[in-house]
C-alpha cells in the first residue's frame, strides 16, 4: 500500500524541536534579543515597586505629620521615568532584531523549499496539487516567520515577567498572593480546554487554504475555457464550496483563539476584586502600606498580561505547528536518488531500450515489453493513439521516471547509473505545451544554453525562422514577455521554444508534438529548418500529424505500451496495418 507522507503528522514537540533547530543559524540575534528582553523585563518588574515607594513616602509623611522630602519624590520620579524610557528603547531594539530574525528565517526556509522542488521526482507533482504546494511555500512559511517573530520575545518576556512578578508579590504580601493564586487554576484550565479544541481547527485551516489556492490557480490559468464553455456559474459554485469550507474552519479557529482573551480577562477581574477587598482590610488593620497594596494591585494587573500572552501564544503555537508540519512534510518528501557510477561521454553512438517495462501505479503497466535500438544520426518517429505510451517513452529516456523493468542503455551504459545532469546535457526538447519564463525574448532563448553568445542566439533564431518576427517586436530580442507570454501568438511561442532547443545544440533532439501549435505556413518553415538541424543528431519525434514524419528513418507505431509496427513510411504503408490506417484516416478527412 502506498503511504501518503502528507498524512503523517509528527508530535507537536517533534515539530517545535525541529523548528527551533532553524534558529541555530541566528544564535547571535536570538541571544541578543533574549538579553534585551531580560533587561526590559527587570525594568518592567521594578517600576511598580518604585511607584509604590513614592506613595509609601507620602502616606508616612501624612500619617506622621512630617514634612515631605521633595528631593526624594523628584529623584524617585525621575528614576521611574528613566526606567520607562529605557524599557521603551529596549523593546524597540528587540523588535528590530526579531524582524530581522523572522524575515531571514522566511527567506532561508523558502530557499530550502525551492531547492527541494528541484530534487523531488516528477511523479510527486503528478500526485499533488500545485496550489497546495504554492500555499506551503507562501502562506505556511509566512505564518511560521510571523509567529516566530511574535513568540521568541513574548514567550520569554512573559515567563520572566510571570516569575519576576510572582517573586515581588510574595515579597510584598504572601497573604495577598494566596488570594491571587486562587484564580490561577482557572487560567490553566481555560487555556487547556480552548487550546485543545483549537488545534484541529488550525490544522484543517492550513489544509483547506492549500486546497482553495490550488483551485484558484487552476481556474485562473483556464479562464478562457471557463468563459468559452459558459462554465462561470458552475465555477462560482465550486469556488463557493471551497470558500465555505475554509470559512467554517477559519471561523472556528479564530473564534477559539478569540474567546480565550475575554475568559482570561474575566478571571483576572475576579482576582483584582478579591485583592482590592483583602488589601483594603489589611490597610485598615495597619499590617500593610497603601503603596504596597497599590504596587500589588498593579502587579496583579501586570501578571495578567504574561498569562494572557502565554495563552494567546498557545493558539499561535497551534497555527505554527500546523504550518510547520505542512512545510516539513514537503521537505521530507522522497528525493530522486543519484548513482554517479558512470558518466556518458560523447559521441552518442547508440541508444538501446532493452525489453523495458514501466508503470506509474503498481499493477497498472503503461509500457510492458519495449525493445528498440537507435543508432547515431537516426530519426525515430513515434506515433500512436492517446495513451499508447509515446510521451512516457520520452520521460524514461530523460529519467523523469526510472524504468520498473530491465534497462535503457546509452553507449552501453545503464542510464540509471549516470547522474541526471550528465544524461540530460545531451538532450534538447521542444514540448507540445510551450513553457516560457517571464523575461525577455533573448533570455528565453538563452535558457537552452546560458553560455551561448549573442551571435549564437541570433543564429538559432534564424534557423528556427523566429528571427524575423522577433525583429518586428517593439524591443526586438529585449521585448519582455508577460506572464504566460500572451503578448505573442501561440505559433511564435512555439518558434521560441524551438530556437531554445537549437541554441543548446543537443546530441539528441526530442520533439513532442513540435508543430502541433503552429499554422501551416510556420509548420512548413519549421520542417525546412528541421531537415538541416536534425542532421548528425539522434532524433525522437512524437506527432499525431503523420505528414511531419514521413522522412523519418524509422517509424514506431505504439499501442498499449508496446511497438506493434516499425519501419519506414513506405514500408509501413505497404504493410497496410495500423500505421496505414492512421495515415489514410488523416488524409481522408
Amino acid at each position: 500500500m502506498t503511504v501518503n507522507f502528507y498524512e503523517i503528522y509528527p508530535t507537536s514537540w517533534q515539530t517545535v524541536k525541529r523548528l527551533l533547530s532553524y534558529l541555530k543559524d541566528y544564535k547571535k540575534i536570538v541571544l541578543l534579543s533574549l538579553s534585551m528582553t531580560v533587561i526590559s523585563t527587570i525594568m518592567e518588574v521594578t517600576a511598580p515597586v518604585v511607584m509604590g515607594a513614592i506613595l509609601n513616602h507620602l502616606q508616612t509623611a501624612i500619617a506622621e505629620q512630617v514634612p515631605m522630602d521633595f528631593n526624594y519624590i523628584i529623584s524617585t520620579s525621575l528614576l521611574l521615568a528613566g526606567l520607562y524610557i529605557l524599557l521603551a528603547l529596549s523593546k524597540i531594539v528587540v523588535e528590530r532584531m526579531l524582524v530581522q530574525l523572522s524575515q531571514s528565517l522566511i527567506k532561508n526556509m523558502r530557499t530550502e523549499v525551492s531547492s527541494k522542488i528541484k530534487k523531488v521526482p516528477l511523479s510527486f507533482f503528478d500526485q499533488h496539487s500545485t496550489g497546495d504546494l504554492l500555499s506551503r511555500i507562501t502562506n505556511d512559511v509566512e505564518a511560521i516567520g510571523r509567529n516566530v517573530q511574535l513568540s521568541v520575545s513574548q514567550i520569554v518576556n512573559s515567563l520572566l515577567m510571570f516569575l519576576g512578578i510572582t517573586v515581588m508579590m510574595l515579597y510584598i504580601s504572601p497573604l495577598l498572593f494566596l488570594v491571587f493564586f486562587i484564580t490561577v487554576p482557572l487560567n490553566i484550565l481555560a487555556t487547556k480546554i480552548i487550546m485543545g479544541r483549537s488545534k484541529k481547527y488550525f490544522r484543517a485551516k492550513s489544509e483547506r487554504l492549500g486546497g482553495m489556492v490550488g483551485y484558484v490557480e487552476e481556474n485562473y490559468t483556464g479562464t478562457d475555457l471557463i468563459k468559452a464553455y459558459n462554465y462561470q456559474d458552475q465555477s462560482n459554485q465550486e469556488f463557493k464550496g471551497f470558500n465555505d469550507r475554509l470559512f467554517e474552519v477559519s471561523y472556528r479557529a479564530s473564534f477559539m483563539a478569540g474567546v480565550l482573551n475575554p475568559v482570561m480577562t474575566f478571571i483576572g477581574n475576579i482576582a483584582y476584586v478579591l485583592i482590592a477587598i483583602v488589601g483594603g482590610l489589611l490597610i485598615v488593620n495597619g499590617t500593610i502600606m497603601a503603596g504596597d497594596v497599590l504596587a500589588f494591585m498593579q502587579y496583579s494587573q501586570n501578571i495578567r498580561r504574561p498569562i494572557d500572552v502565554i495563552a494567546e501564544m498557545a493558539n499561535t503555537l497551534q497555527e505554527t505547528i500546523a504550518s510547520s508540519n505542512r512545510v516539513f512534510q514537503f521537505l521530507d518528501a522522497p528525493e530522486e536518488t543519484e548513482d554517479t557510477t558512470h558518466r556518458i561521454a560523447p559521441p552518442i553512438e547508440k541508444i538501446e531500450i532493452d525489453h523495458v517495462g514501466f508503470e506509474y501505479e503498481k499493477g497498472e503497466p503503461v509500457i510492458q515489453d519495449l525493445t528498440l535500438t537507435v543508432n547515431q544520426g537516426e530519426t525515430v518517429a513515434i506515433v500512436g493513439h492517446t495513451g499508447a505510451g509515446k510521451t512516457t517513452l520520452v520521460n524514461l529516456l530523460l529519467r523523469f521516471y526510472d524504468v520498473t523493468k530491465n534497462r535503457i542503455l546509452i553507449n552501453g551504459i545503464d542510464i540509471r547509473t549516470v547522474p541526471r545532469d550528465n544524461l540530460r546535457s545531451y538532450f534538447g526538447m521542444v514540448l507540445q505545451d510551450t513553457w516560457l519564463t517571464q523575461g525577455t525574448v533573448y533570455d528565453n532563448i538563452l535558457y537552452g544554453n546560458i553560455h551561448a553568445t549573442k551571435d549564437e542566439v541570433i543564429q538559432a533564431s534564424k534557423e528556427a525562422h523566429a528571427h524575423h518576427f522577433i525583429e518586428t517586436l517593439p524591443n526586438g530580442y529585449q521585448t519582455v514577455l508577460n506572464e504566460d507570454a500572451t503578448n505573442i501568438s501561440q505559433g511564435q511561442q512555439q518558434l521560441l521554444t524551438i530556437a531554445r532547443a537549437f541554441v543548446s545544440d543537443p546530441a539528441i533532439l526530442i520533439l513532442d508534438e513540435a508543430t502541433s501549435s503552429v499554422d501551416t505556413r510556420t509548420e512548413q518553415l519549421i520542417q525546412q529548418a528541421m531537415a538541416n538541424l536534425m542532421k548528425g543528431r539522434t532524433n525522437f519525434v512524437i506527432a499525431h500529424r503523420l505528414s511531419t514524419i514521413v522522412d523519418a528513418d524509422k517509424i514506431l507505431v505504439m499501442a498499449k505500451g508496446d511497438i506493434v509496427e516499425q519501419g519506414s513510411h513506405e514500408e509501413l504503408l505497404a504493410k497496410n496495418g495500423v500505421y496505414a490506417e492512421l495515415y489514410n484516416s488523416q488524409f481522408s478527412e
